[in-house]
């Protein structure tokens, strides 16, 4: 988390605030070893719910948008580009915008798959090295990449990004996802 709010700010102070009362109730008991149980269980549940909470208000606060997203495949090295403008549309400036790219090969989940894919050859090189089945063997059907596509984006402000990743020469009938984050 990069930039606090003040959202944020009123939310640790009242936590804080909740510590303090804890701690003062706690030190009215008499016995020295519950006394520091309950200071240690308290200052514990009080981190814990700070953490969920600042996550929660981040949610919340930070919002972004990716728009006019475009891919064009580079076949010389076998990447593919993706650019597009990564929009703050919260009323926050926002530390790291970034964009998840998930490809999917989707020739075996939809069922476009021709009888070539499955059968395996054997023979000399089988024998000896694996052959071509162990390159198949390691061939990931989907690649998921995290790109950090804008820092300290203010509100209402947009910024260009353009990011290459490799494409798999393998792949037929790709399928691609995107997921965007805020921090």
């Amino acid at each position: 988390m990069t930039y606090l709010t003040i959202v944020h700010y009123l939310v640790l102070g009242i936590i804080a605030l909740l510590f303090v009362l804890s701690v003062i109730l706690s030190l009215k008991e008499k016995n020295l070893k519950i006394r520091h149980s309950m200071i240690l269980a308290s200052f514990v549940a009080m981190s814990v719910l700070a953490g969920f909470l600042m996550f929660a208000i981040d949610k919340y606060t930070k919002k972004a948008q990716i728009r006019g997203l475009k891919n064009t495949r580079l076949l010389m090295n076998e990447a593919i580009v993706y650019s597009g403008y990564a929009y703050n549309v919260g009323k926050y400036t926002i530390g790291k915008i970034k964009l998840e790219i998930k490809l999917v090969n989707r020739g075996h989940v939809t069922g476009n798959v021709k009888g070539g894919n499955f059968y395996k050859p054997s023979g000399l090189a089988d024998f000896f090295g694996g052959g071509d089945t162990a390159k198949r063997k390691n061939r990931p059907q989907s690649i998921i990449r995290t790109f950090t596509v804008a820092k300290n984006l203010k509100p209402g402000k947009a910024k260009y990004f353009s990011v290459k990743m490799p494409y798999p020469p393998y792949f037929e009938y790709t399928a691609d996802y995107t997921r965007v984050f805020a921090h």
